[in-house]
């Protein structure tokens, strides 16, 4: 018993993929969406995009060279985390209000607890709350493609007005720039899944989920639960947020049930909340319960002590 193998922390596991290489190809996987949303709602969209990507790399670099840190923004984070910000805001959005949100997001949600690995929530849904807190008139304030103002297609369907589905797929309607069109979320998606940067379980369970309770009680309509799938953030959450590996679970099992527990936020928030619209809140709680997900979703451990 004496001779006992000793392991050291993780990762135990070498690999050719790199940090770098799964920002990038995330990044890559988001440019249908965000070309569709710059086609779709103009220059606007692309200046918000700019100006949340720029913002972003400007905070990691500044707050690392004055703290004496390494320089990291070449991994590709802080542009996927700017991207991912961009894609959840509408194209009115004040340029100064994404800038700070940008900030949040780098500052506040990342580099204060440690930086990339470190962080407690997915900071560009952390900034997107925070935006939503501070100006909430601003956030719920969308454009259609004739940059008229105009509802969403969830906010329609609380409203008991009816919204073409075939729209809601393609993206020809409003809402934030990279959540519109289902099917450039769609094609990004698959390519992640293909590359196996992401794992389908999580995006699987929250469908699951998501999809018994709007079904049941949507008078189990089936066109009813294809356009709440459709419409808002579920698509790009599931697929592109719920999935970050520093704030998803890392057991099997626990994928499974932190993908139901967001699924049944969602649909809760989207039905009884003060908003059409709930997948940003379903996540974030979601990411502060991954520790005890954990917890009682890791693997008996065999040898010594074990049975």
């Amino acid at each position: 018993m004496d001779n006992l193998f000793h392991v050291s922390t993780a990762p135990h596991i070498r690999d050719s993929i790199t940090t770098k290489n799964i920002m990038y190809d995330v990044i890559l996987a988001l440019i249908p969406a965000t070309i569709f949303g710059i086609y779709q709602f103009g220059i606007d969209a692309f200046l918000v995009i700019s100006v949340a990507i720029i913002t972003s790399l400007l905070s990691e670099y500044l707050y690392q060279r004055f703290m004496k840190l390494p320089i990291t923004i070449y991994d590709g984070s802080a542009i996927l985390t700017g991207l991912l910000l961009a894609l959840c805001l509408s194209s009115s959005m004040p340029l100064w209000m994404v800038a700070l949100g940008s900030v949040f997001a780098i500052i506040v949600v990342k580099q204060l607890f440690g930086g990339l690995g470190q962080n407690f929530m997915n900071p560009a849904l952390a900034a997107r709350c925070f935006l939503l807190i501070s100006f909430a008139g601003k956030m719920n304030s969308f454009v259609n493609i004739d940059a008229t103002s105009s509802a969403t297609a969830l906010a329609l369907l609380r409203n008991g007005e009816d919204v073409n589905l075939f729209n809601m797929f393609m993206g020809n309607i409003s809402g934030t720039i990279g959540e519109t069109s289902t099917i450039a979320l769609l094609i990004g998606a698959l390519y992640l899944i293909y590359k196996k940067v992401i794992s389908p379980k999580i995006p699987l369970a929250v469908f699951v989920s998501f999809s018994v309770i709007i079904f049941i009680s949507g008078d189990f309509s089936l066109d009813y639960l294809l356009k709440q799938i459709c419409g808002g953030g579920l698509i790009i959450g599931a697929f592109f947020m719920a999935t970050d590996y520093v704030t998803s679970p890392i057991t099997p099992n626990g994928k499974i049930i932190y993908g139901l527990i967001i699924g049944i936020l969602a649909a809760v928030f989207r039905l009884y909340g003060n908003t059409p619209e709930g997948m940003s809140f379903a996540i974030i709680i979601s990411n502060l319960l991954v520790p005890l997900i954990e917890k009682v979703t890791i693997p008996k451990i065999k040898g010594k002590g074990g049975k």
